[in-house]
């Protein structure tokens, strides 16, 4: 058996970047970028008001008595400049006219319409100098960035309406076994319902990737070995079920006999032990466990973070924190056990417990937490012990707006 970081540098060190496509300033959102993005001018590009008020040349100033003679909005522009003494009512985001420097807001002053007495003013306040966000040609959005919301704003102010992006990673998904039924089918006896293709697919869109559901093969190497041919057609092919040891486990088998190579089988962990890697026709393949949690343990740990590569990302491994065991915590197998573990903070610190029973095939184990407690082979941890956690999402760190009494 290979270890978690031993199959995961194996598997990364054989995930290209895929190809880049042109899409529209909006669909580059959380996606990577494969060139620099350079300011074609500055930003902003004229001095200009924060505020609304009233704008003049400080430098002018004789009293605080000011007379207004124009007025702008944003959008226009004065080219005549002002004299000592005189001052032009402006709009935020208006630029200013020629020798005015300095903004005081319409609070700040008494508005007699034709002139203004000042209440305080300091130089050069509540002005935006051009240039003062970005340069003209200076490299804003490096090639590698993730295109975040903010992101997606300065390229529209640089006037981007389309870039280059990494393609979305298309990730044909199979589930094996004689005994699953498509959702919508009522079980029977010795009948389950194919969850995993769907969980599954729900990882790979949560990755950013796109799903391709190639349904359930069969418990024969040829239906196997059909359906792992239609998958080729995607990037990546993940099949969940087949790849342990048993009379009807056919996956190994079926990706050897179509010329693929597998790299390894069996990490050392728990749950997802029987796990494999292979290429074949140059496509990465992954034969995941058939166990509903052991299936999506084992695509956050290898799965995703190729995916992620595939697609540019420079960050592709969920966050590990420390956490403090809310209870005490034992393993007494040989191998890493990943507990299923609900996490919370107090302050700066973590705090974690177990979700409970920890059945490979007990889905609800992963609806109940939020992270991967990680426990080394043969060890154990008292209540308040720190423990390493892996956070499979972050939104136990989000608040909510208390309800105020009326």
């Amino acid at each position: 058996m290979v270890s978690i970081e031993e199959a995961q540098r194996a598997i990364l060190k054989e995930i290209s970047q895929l190809q880049t496509e042109k899409v529209s300033v909006f669909q580059g959102l959380n996606r990577v970028t494969p060139e620099d993005h350079i300011a074609p001018w500055d930003i902003p590009p004229a001095d200009n008001s924060a505020m609304d008020g009233f704008t003049f040349g400080y430098a002018g100033l004789t009293d605080s008595r000011l007379n207004v003679v124009g007025f702008l909005p944003a959008g226009e522009v004065r080219t005549a400049p002002l004299m000592p003494g005189e001052a032009v009512k402006i709009m935020t985001g208006a630029p200013l006219p020629p020798c005015c420097d300095t903004v005081v807001p319409i609070e700040d002053v008494e508005d007699h319409q034709d002139w203004i007495r000042l209440k305080a003013v300091k130089a050069g306040n509540h002005v935006r100098l051009r240039g003062e966000d970005i340069r003209e040609g200076e490299v804003v959005i490096p090639a590698g960035a993730l295109l975040r919301p903010q992101e997606i704003g300065m390229l529209s102010a640089m006037g981007c309406t389309s870039l280059a992006v990494y393609r979305r990673a298309r990730v044909a998904i199979l589930s094996t076994g004689d005994e699953l039924l498509e959702p919508g089918s009522t079980p029977t006896p010795g009948k389950l319902v194919n969850s995993n293709s769907y969980s599954l697919a729900a990882q790979v869109i949560d990755a950013g990737g796109e799903p391709v559901l190639l349904g359930i093969a069969a418990d024969t190497l040829e239906s196997t070995k059909e359906k792992i041919l239609a998958g080729l057609n995607a990037d990546f092919v993940v099949i969940t079920g087949g790849v342990s040891v048993g009379d009807r486990d056919f996956v190994k088998a079926a990706i050897e006999s179509l010329g693929g190579e597998i790299t390894f089988w069996k990490v050392n962990m728990k749950p997802g032990k029987p796990l494999a890697f292979a290429l074949l026709d140059g496509k990465p393949v992954f034969a995941l466990p058939g166990n509903p949690v052991a299936a999506m343990v084992s695509f956050e740990l290898f799965v995703r973070p190729s995916l992620l590569q595939a697609m540019g990302h420079k960050n592709i491994l969920r966050p590990v924190v420390k956490a403090e065991l809310r209870e005490a915590a034992v393993n007494k197998g040989g191998r890493p056990h990943l507990v299923r573990g609900l996490v919370s903070r107090e302050g700066d610190r973590y705090l974690v417990s177990s979700t409970g029973d920890q059945s490979s095939g007990r889905l609800s184990s992963l609806i109940l937490g939020n992270g991967l407690i990680k426990l080394p082979p043969e060890s154990r941890f008292a209540a308040g012990e720190t423990v390493e956690v892996l956070l499979l999402d972050r939104g136990f760190e989000m608040g909510q707006l208390e309800a105020t009494e009326t």
